[in-house]
């Protein structure tokens, strides 16, 4: 298992999250390219989550 920093997690976070805002802005919400984005944030928030309260 592939098991990241907390800082490589926060940098992993914010180049998903720009890329779903981008695609969003361009293709819609509702586009299956930003669901699928939003899906993979949603994965990575809450592996983060639970490394902050170890």
């Amino acid at each position: 298992m592939n098991v990241l920093s907390l800082q490589e997690l926060e940098y992993k976070i914010d180049v998903l999250r720009t890329l779903m805002i981008a695609v969003g802005k361009s293709k819609g919400l509702n586009h299956p390219s930003t669901i699928k984005f939003s899906q993979e944030l949603d994965v990575l928030l809450n592996v983060y989550q639970k490394n902050q309260l170890k």
